[in-house]
């Protein structure tokens, strides 16, 4: 089951694919549990999503983590299916839950409460190419299964 998973392609693009997924997640990432760059930080994060969402804390969790260790393993090229499938519902959740009622465009000039979500198609976009077409050049994925073949 794992090997089918994993199986990929030799394509470059999908190395650019996660590469590009993963660092603009990392980056969020790092924010929810860390605190880098402006974030809250792993307990603020938690206490955000609990309280002003109302998520159930492991489900926070366990989306904080799908953003940050997910991010290292979709940059790296392991499991990456799962890895974009995970970071796609997290974009996808965000964008229901939050940035819709903001319409579509990013709050470039700062004149609306918060921000649109034409970034979270751009991402859900790439994580399902990345479902479709697996981890590409330069994976952990195909060196695993290269191996095996």
């Amino acid at each position: 089951m794992f090997e089918k998973i994993m199986h990929t392609g030799n394509s470059v693009a999908g190395l650019f694919l996660r590469l590009a997924l993963g660092i603009v997640m990392l980056a969020h990432g790092l924010q929810q549990t860390v605190g880098w760059f402006g974030g809250n930080g792993l307990s603020g994060t938690i206490k955000y999503y609990t309280g002003f969402y109302h998520f159930p804390w492991i489900i926070a969790l366990l989306g904080i983590l799908s953003v940050s260790i997910g991010s290292v393993l979709l940059i790296i090229g392991l499991w990456g299916r799962v890895m974009a499938c995970l970071n796609g519902i997290f974009l996808l959740t965000a964008m229901l839950t939050v940035h819709i009622s903001n319409g579509f465009f990013m709050n470039w000039g700062g004149m609306k409460h918060g921000e649109g979500f034409e970034f979270h198609i751009l991402g859900i976009g790439i994580a399902i190419a990345i479902i479709i077409y697996g981890s590409g050049w330069l994976s952990v994925d195909r060196w695993l299964t290269k191996k095996k073949i």
